[in-house]
């Protein structure tokens, strides 16, 4: 199964280091890890001794194929090691995840810390993989041992304990904003062109004079005040023309009432012919 924001047309973006998950306990985390994984383009998934075996049978293989919702390649070219040290062999670099001071003396890191420098000596040749422990009890003191550096996370230290695909798709997300240069995937279509100056003027003219009539400017000596922080309000909303025909609009039929049918809508030099945005 896909979900939204899946587009097969495109080519995914791929590379990163390898996610090495340590005697994973379920299916559904390594499920979710892949999914993670392929939200930012990683693609290398290593499994060390999966506490059921891989690959999954029956209903472990029916758990961890929903979970990674459309991600099940990553998962059918995940490579399986009986040790972290077999599947560290070919890398250059091993960050090592814990929630826990290890008194390792090693280099502690956030991903925010740490993804910038894998992806530098990625790009320059490196070989780079990420350690995750188990669900229950994280990596053992002797694995973290084999790492180069830890990396942690900012959470609450009253409650520090990250699911295992939680913890691989912060590490994934800082991954790819270091890696790229973090721009929305889309850009933004404008779909009306600013506002010209004489449209919101004539705006601001009809709308205060309303005000005025009803008794809005209260005390008259406050009306100079009033009126700039009133327009001040719209200039910081960069106004649109087609804001400013569904804010004249809708101040019409405030001051007009319901429209009578067969009613002209208002005269479109004002800017008012389209009420309904």
């Amino acid at each position: 199964m896909t979900g939204a924001g899946t587009n097969r047309t495109k080519t995914s973006l791929g590379g990163g280091p390898a996610i090495i998950l340590v005697r994973p306990q379920l299916a559904v985390n390594i499920g979710m890890s892949a999914r993670a994984m392929a939200n930012f383009g990683l693609t290398d998934l290593r499994l060390v001794s999966p506490r059921e075996g891989w690959p999954r049978t029956g209903a472990y293989r029916k758990g961890a194929y929903a979970a990674a919702a459309g991600a099940v390649h990553l998962l059918e070219s995940a490579r399986l090691f009986d040790t972290v040290e077999a599947a560290i062999l070919d890398l250059n670099c091993v960050w090592a995840t814990t929630a826990r001071e290890r008194g390792q003396h090693k280099k502690i890191l956030t991903p925010a810390e740490a993804m910038p420098e894998c992806a530098r000596k990625i790009t320059a040749g490196e070989k780079h993989g990420v350690l995750f422990g188990p669900e229950r009890t994280g990596l053992a003191n002797d694995e973290v041992a084999l790492a180069d550096a830890i990396i942690t996370f900012p959470v609450d230290p009253a409650y520090a304990s990250l699911n295992l695909a939680q913890a691989v798709l912060l590490t994934g997300y800082e991954w790819m904003r270091a890696a790229t240069d973090a721009k929305p995937p889309y850009p933004v279509i404008p779909r009306s062109p600013p506002a010209p100056r004489e449209m919101t003027l004539s705006f601001f003219d009809y709308l205060e004079a309303e005000l005025d009539r009803a008794g809005f400017f209260r005390p008259k000596s406050k009306q100079p005040v009033m009126r700039r922080n009133l327009r001040n309000i719209f200039h910081r909303m960069q106004l649109t023309e087609q804001d400013v025909r569904s804010l004249r609009g809708m101040a019409v039929r405030l001051v007009e009432g319901p429209r009578v049918t067969g009613k002209p809508a208002g005269d479109p030099a004002k800017g008012s012919p389209n009420e309904d945005g």
